[in-house]
């Protein structure tokens, strides 16, 4: 992926909220260096920031996920060392996983809320089972007797879920940064993910491609397969389960 430097939106972000920033965060190599470094990288940040904020509703303002997401890249930048090509995706995955640990730390889903989408998958898998088939999405809202848009932020819900549950294991994979692995592993890790991703049909590739290598949001991506959010949702939801369960099984 390639980076690039965004000096009107790094100063935009990175005013006097960054000062401070740094002063929590003392790095081990220059301030000027570090800061090089975050600027170079924060277009990366404004992606996920930009991909993930569809998903949580407005549970948190969109600059503090670009605080907490810059944070997840500092944490990226001292542990992997000097970037190099490989960086990018180390990086998305501590990004992204700074933010959804955040999200959960504050319990961004009210106990209601919960409940309601508990409900919801509950009935999704009765009516799977009485209809010994996936439901299409017109079913299932007549089936639950729920509205389209009850439906949609059920799936965002539980897409987001998904998400973190299966980054937490890409993390865990690639626990060491990829520039101290050593070859075996990296091409291990690497031989693991590509047989992952094409145990899902065309479609579900060119989704979860779409999302984690390009960071498009769901809108952008069912623009380009013209296709509902909703439904990219589900295809995003359902390919990252089958994926967890190809590594884990590995």
């Amino acid at each position: 992926m390639d980076m690039y430097v965004d000096h009107a939106s790094a100063a935009s972000v990175a005013g006097a909220g960054y000062a401070e920033f740094c002063q929590v965060a003392v790095a081990p190599r220059s301030a000027a260096e570090e800061q090089k470094q975050l600027m170079a990288y924060l277009p990366l940040v404004k992606r996920i920031v930009r991909q993930l904020s569809s998903q949580v509703a407005g549970a948190i303002d969109r600059d503090d996920m670009e605080q907490i997401g810059l944070i997840g890249l500092l944490e990226a930048l001292r542990r992997y060392g000097e970037p190099d090509a490989q960086f990018g995706g180390f990086a998305s995955l501590r990004i992204r996983g700074a933010i959804l640990d955040e999200l959960r730390r504050q319990d961004w889903r009210p106990r209601s809320v919960r409940q309601e989408s508990h409900r919801l998958r509950d009935g999704v898998r009765e009516l799977r089972r009485r209809l010994g088939r996936e439901p299409s999405e017109a079913e299932i809202i007549k089936g639950l007797g729920v509205t389209a848009d009850a439906y949609h932020e059920h799936l965002l819900d539980e897409n987001a879920e998904t998400v973190a549950s299966f980054d937490e294991l890409i993390s865990e994979m690639t626990e060491m940064p990829s520039a101290s692995m050593n070859p075996e592993d990296q091409m291990i890790a690497r031989r693991s993910l590509e047989q992952a991703l094409l145990s899902l049909n065309e479609r579900e590739q060119r989704v979860v491609q779409m999302y984690y290598e390009f960071e498009l949001s769901y809108k952008e991506i069912g623009l380009v397969l013209d296709l509902t959010d909703a439904r990219v949702c589900q295809l995003n939801k359902g390919a990252l389960k089958k994926m967890k369960t190809f590594l884990q099984a590995a």
